[in-house]
């Protein structure tokens, strides 16, 4: 089935954010993810050591791609294109589940010098990727490469508060958590983060389980930008949770199935990823999406080179043949989620078939700058922070 669209509404399709979110939860992932992870904190690099680095590295004519899957159109034709363009060829591995899991298999690894063999990984900002840069386990990478990125990557996705100046990372894909709502059962607008606390709703509201993006939402809800959050804030966030719950307003914390909730009525609003329902609105159920006044939860999942990558220089090569807005709209086409390049959704609007129509007018796709300028990432937390943020709010999740 070649029609992106159709492909995401027929098939039971394992969404990429249905691992990617809920990577703390398996017990495989907790247990690898917890493993060697003592090491000390690495030093940024310094300008002249990433120049030295990169001046004795050379093009090898080779590059091993690592990313998840359902991430890649299914005949790969933008690595084809950059391997006829470049003559560099590739492959590419589905082997990314969980960050978690993922963190925990390589750590060992790069802990002991080792490389992973792969040229490129992709994770998203959170746990453990604040953990790969703290630990120096990540290239810092040579932006003079990276013309296309400098030149058309959204100003959304430059200078990240996880990864400043981005020094060793550039987004893949991003997505944004909003509130989705079923049309046939809530009769009002729905604007404001407070809806999903609000009594007139018991016993119908979707929260996620993941403790970041519960954890995002309850500071929006008790007015604190999460990026720059203390204990003290996390408390007061987790309070306003945990009377929510105790009131008997959420009916459940969902991990991969809040959508169908929504789209049944189960639920009537619930946190929501915006490709989620996206999809659900070209099928025509009658789901709206929002991102609250108060703020809502952009989240990025990033294209990396490993420590000891054999073929760094291919690597940044092939990041940045993907900020060529035409092979972005390709991407955009088979994901459906929302894109860091700029000019893709003028390619879009500007084909002739409804599909790419859809994809272009859409703000789930193409947020509006208004939206953005409420969109705030995950707190980035340090090694000592990490277990009192995840004990306040899993405690309301899971108990």
């Amino acid at each position: 089935m070649n029609n992106p669209l159709l492909r995401g509404l027929t098939q039971s399709r394992y969404s990429r954010r249905d691992a990617l979110r809920f990577a703390g939860y398996s017990a495989a992932g907790l247990a690898l993810a917890a493993c060697g992870v003592q090491g000390q904190k690495a030093a940024a690099p310094s300008p002249s050591a990433v120049a030295d680095f990169w001046s004795t590295r050379k093009k090898n004519g080779r590059v091993v791609f690592a990313n998840w899957p359902e991430y890649m159109p299914e005949d790969q034709a933008p690595l084809k294109q950059f391997q006829q363009a470049t003559g560099i060829s590739y492959e590419y591995k589905e082997v990314i589940q969980e960050n978690a899991e993922f963190f925990g298999k390589s750590e060992p690894q790069l802990r002991a010098g080792q490389p992973l063999g792969y040229d490129i990984i992709v994770m998203t900002n959170g746990l453990q990727l604040g953990k790969m840069i703290q630990l120096g386990y990540l290239t810092a990478l040579d932006h003079k490469q990276l013309p296309n990125f400098a030149a058309n990557a959204g100003a959304s996705y430059k200078n990240p508060a996880y990864d400043p100046n981005n020094t060793y990372t550039i987004p893949y894909q991003a997505g944004v958590t909003g509130i989705a709502y079923n049309t046939k059962y809530v009769d009002e607008d729905i604007t404001s983060i407070q809806s999903l606390f609000d009594k007139k709703y018991e016993g119908k509201v979707g929260m996620m389980a993941d403790a970041q993006e519960v954890g995002n939402f309850g500071m929006f809800a008790v007015g604190i930008d999460p990026d720059k959050s203390t204990q003290a804030d996390w408390e007061k966030a987790a309070a306003k949770l945990k009377e929510q719950r105790d009131q008997g307003i959420v009916r459940k914390y969902y991990a991969q199935d809040y959508i169908d909730a929504v789209a049944k009525g189960d639920v009537w609003l619930s946190q929501a990823w915006s490709g989620d329902v996206f999809q659900r609105q070209l099928a025509g159920e009658p789901v709206k999406f929002v991102v609250p006044q108060e703020g809502g939860t952009i989240w990025i999942d990033n294209m990396a080179i490993p420590k000891g990558a054999a073929n760094p220089v291919d690597a940044l090569m092939l990041m940045d043949f993907l900020y060529k807005p035409e092979i972005a709209a390709e991407l955009t086409s088979y994901i459906q989620y929302v894109t860091p390049v700029n000019g893709v959704q003028q390619i879009l609007a500007g084909k002739s078939d409804d599909d790419s129509k859809a994809l272009a007018e859409s703000p789930l796709i193409f947020p509006t700058e208004a939206d953005y300028a409420k969109l705030r990432p995950y707190r980035t937390l340090t090694n000592a922070e990490e277990p009192v943020y995840n004990g306040l709010f899993q405690t309301i999740t899971q108990g």
